[in-house]
């Protein structure tokens, strides 16, 4: 979840401005960029609770840990004391909440999910050979200083044993807007706060026309990346019947600002028609010089029209509010001057490595993403829709026509890997093609088990029942 700025004060004056704002994204060919962001979930490693100079002595094994004391707090303060030249703080309120990259790591960001889940967000890349380079180097950066804290961390995409009354809560104003609003819109929104975590890629376009092909093939498929990169099985310790518990919880998070708005699936959509939705989606929060404020389930769109609103008196919406407004949508695939793909659950590096892998290739070579509409537009987007409600139990075992969203899968991986080949970005030193990031997902569409189905089988045999096993087997 991004951090608010509203830093642009440039009044809003019509809603045409406002698609302005998202046409500004538009880039040529040779600037589009490749970002990858990752969340993991943050755990206590068992020698760490025994001994008086462990760090987390008397915590219990696999705990999620505290902000403070010996926690992500001072875990990030680490990480900006190892490497000053890379990364300065970012406070909320006089709290260390995220790091912001420079020098070398310009353009990246390490911020905090609601319970701690550590998030990368990584810098805009040219290649996948550059973002598997900087994935690297993030871990590599982490781990030790996490063991010196008695710290790891599972990328998985639902914690597999804590209840809600167990995880902590970050000290982001944002975070307890949202928590006192959650309950109001959903059954599920505060577990998606504090027992969810993804890996999404962030990918640009060149024109409104490009945006909304990419948008609506994306959109239509991100069912499958559910599917593929279902990675979430457990929930307090036992199965839940379901593969990616994480994508059920959106199904009933808020709905009025998540799923696959229809909207996008219409002919006559565009920018404007985006920011025809995000409108009515409820607002969450204005900044005012460095203050955040408080107008959870307000209407941006009322707000414009000059309508009065309790919290929202005397103030006079801008573009930088807009902007903020944006971060608080969560569409399957979200719009901003780039398209965020939000389908997939966290998993494995080699799986985090995939899911920009299999994104870029479908959307950044134009024969392929020729390929993936044609494929896409066989079926009405209501099937899609019914798609994304089936495939949190189901998986790639989900009926579609005459067999399953695995036949899909590979239909969709063969076009992925064409245009990989077609954009042939060769790495100088292994003098490999980005295709080979596809490896883990081929075996997928070969028959291979998920993520999900693999932790199902060690539970059900070598763990004997004890899905606690799953944190040291994830680790990073």
């Amino acid at each position: 979840m991004s951090n608010p700025g509203a830093s642009d004060t440039t009044p809003i004056h019509s809603i045409a401005q406002l698609a302005e704002l998202l046409a500004q994204g538009c880039k040529p060919r040779d600037a589009w960029r490749i970002g990858t962001e990752h969340e993991k979930f943050g755990f206590v490693r068992p020698e760490a609770t025994v001994g008086a100079d462990a760090p987390q002595a008397g915590n219990t094994a696999y705990a999620t840990p505290p902000y403070a004391p010996q926690g992500i707090e001072t875990l990030l303060r680490n990480l900006h004391k190892s490497e000053p030249d890379d990364w300065t703080s970012v406070l909320d309120d006089g709290r260390i909440i995220g790091l912001k990259g420079q020098g070398e790591a310009a353009g990246a960001a390490i911020s905090l999910e609601p319970a701690g889940q550590f998030e990368l967000s990584g810098a805009p890349l040219r290649t996948l050979h550059d973002t598997a380079e900087e994935l690297s180097n993030h871990f590599d950066a982490v781990r030790p200083l996490a063991r010196k804290l008695g710290l790891g961390f599972a990328p998985l995409g639902f914690h597999p044993t804590a209840t809600r009354a167990d995880q902590p809560w970050m000290p982001k104003t944002r975070y307890g807007i949202m928590r006192d609003y959650m309950p109001k819109v959903g059954t599920m929104g505060l577990d998606m706060m504090q027992r969810t975590c993804t890996v999404q890629v962030n990918l640009d376009f060149g024109s409104e026309q490009d945006m909304v092909r990419k948008m609506q093939v994306s959109m239509a498929l991100q069912p499958v990346a559910t599917a593929l990169f279902a990675n979430s099985p457990f929930v307090e310790g036992k199965p839940n019947n379901f593969l990616s518990n994480r994508a059920r919880v959106w199904t009933d998070t808020d709905n009025a600002r998540s799923g696959m708005p229809a909207c996008v699936f219409e002919k006559d959509f565009s920018f404007e028609r985006y920011v025809d939705w995000a409108l009515d989606v409820p607002m969450y929060f204005i900044m005012r010089e460095g203050r955040m404020h408080n107008v959870a389930g307000r209407s941006f769109r009322a707000w414009l029209n000059g309508e009065r609103q309790d919290g929202l008196e005397g103030f006079t919406p801008t573009l930088g509010d807009f902007e903020d407004h944006l971060t608080t949508a969560f569409p399957d695939v979200r719009l901003k001057q780039f398209l965020e793909m939000r389908g997939a659950d966290a998993g494995s590096p080699e799986m985090m490595m995939a899911l920009p892998a299999l994104w870029t290739g479908l959307l950044y070579d134009d024969s392929a993403l020729e390929a993936a509409w044609e494929l896409v537009r066989a079926r009405p987007w209501e099937d899609y829709v019914k798609l994304r409600e089936l495939v949190p139990m189901m998986g790639l075992d989900t009926p579609w026509g005459e067999g399953t969203v695995r036949d899909l899968a590979a239909h969709m991986l063969s076009i992925s890997m064409d245009g990989l080949q077609n954009r042939d970005m060769v790495d100088e030193q292994s003098q490999t093609s980005e295709w080979v990031y596809l490896a883990p997902l081929t075996a997928l569409a070969a028959g291979a088990p998920t993520q999900a189905e693999h932790w199902l089988e060690r539970y059900y045999g070598p763990w004997m029942g004890d899905a606690s096993r799953i944190f040291l087997e994830s680790e990073v």
